[in-house]
């Protein structure tokens, strides 16, 4: 049963590669906010996916030490 809903999830998911472009976004994040490497990635995707306007858009995350950055950008944290 997790593994059909896992195979669900990532037909449908959309998935990227790091660019120049995430890269530059999180060498600016790291510099502003106490992140870790993979946190800031995902953290730049989310910038990128939102065309810098993360206002209203929603970042799903339960981590504390990055729904704390993520909102300071501009995301509505869930849940």
């Amino acid at each position: 049963m997790a593994t059909e809903r896992l195979r669900a999830i990532v037909e449908h998911a959309d998935t990227g590669s790091t660019t120049d472009e995430g890269r530059r976004r999180a060498v600016r994040l790291v510099a502003v906010h106490p992140l870790r490497a993979a946190d800031t990635l995902q953290l730049a995707a989310a910038l990128i996916w939102s065309e810098e306007q993360p206002h209203g858009a929603a970042f799903v995350c339960l981590d504390s030490r990055l729904r704390d950055p993520a909102q300071r950008e501009g995301f509505e944290i869930k849940p």
